[in-house]
């Protein structure tokens, strides 16, 4: 058995400005779309995750969303053309990403990243060098 996705279903009322922001501003389509349940995603492969965690890194809070893009620059401006404001960033981390985090309509935490190349294996944080094969 595999576990074929993971989709988090966050609760609303204002579809409409959910819409404005995931897919005016991020970018990402209407997957499936009931009336009553709104599903936004991408048409690359999309892997299958779920993070537990006691922080958001650099004793940030948690976020409630994680999105990585492909341009946080072109975000940035679709952010501040908004009139959202980012409550923390942009900031290069030491893992290996840039990122800012934002609250989207409903108040959620999101964390918008890009990875950059920093020698850093993006799934662990650990110098590529020193990632190791799972043991069997």
């Amino acid at each position: 058995m595999k576990v074929r996705r993971i989709v988090a279903n966050v609760p609303t009322v204002d579809m409409d400005a959910v819409d404005a922001f995931y897919r005016g501003i991020l970018d990402l389509d209407i997957v499936m779309d009931h009336g009553w349940i709104r599903t936004y995603g991408c048409s690359a492969t999309m892997a299958v995750q779920i993070s537990f965690a006691s922080q958001g890194g650099s004793d940030t809070p948690v976020p409630d969303l994680s999105v990585e893009v492909d341009d946080l620059a072109e975000v940035q401006r679709r952010i501040e053309t908004a009139g959202l404001a980012m409550g923390y960033g942009p900031v290069d981390e030491p893992w290996g990403v840039r990122r800012f985090y934002v609250r989207d309509p409903l108040g959620r935490l999101v964390n918008i990243l890009q990875h950059v190349n920093t020698g850093h294996a993006p799934a662990t944080g650990l110098p590529k060098r020193d990632r190791k094969p799972p043991s069997p």
